[in-house]
């Protein structure tokens, strides 16, 4: 099943949330991203729907373990998209928001190949 980049978004917010604060609310999340409370409502149900997350009785999200997958994998890239980057003498600001467009749409065999680069060339990189 494929994942809606929208979707991938809301899971990687959930991450940085959950290491930030130890839980995730959607009033977090509405203000990480920028969005509506019913936006994020109507996400957090797709989520759910499909086993990415579960929703306590207190308005808690947990991420599932498939959930949990995409959402590290979504920050692996978008971390490393970032430096890499930076590395390239782009400014932090533009380099994180062209990361948020890359993330998504990059093949694993190209994420891998600039990981392998950057390990052998870019020793000076912070990766």
């Amino acid at each position: 099943m494929r994942i809606l980049k929208s979707s991938e978004d809301y899971l990687e917010a959930m991450l940085i949330l959950g290491k930030q604060h130890g839980y995730i609310r959607s009033i977090d999340i509405a203000a990480m991203l920028e969005v509506t409370k019913p936006s994020v409502s109507y996400a957090v149900k797709r989520l759910r729907e499909n086993g990415y997350i579960l929703m306590e009785k207190d308005g808690r999200i947990t991420l599932t373990e498939s959930g949990l997958a995409i959402a590290e994998r979504i920050y692996e890239r978008h971390t490393f998209l970032t430096k890499f980057l930076v590395a390239l003498g782009v400014s932090k600001e533009t380099a994180h928001e062209d990361a948020c467009k890359i993330e998504h749409d990059l093949s694993d065999e190209t994420f891998q190949a600039m990981k392998e680069h950057a390990r052998i060339y870019g020793k000076n990189i912070d990766l």
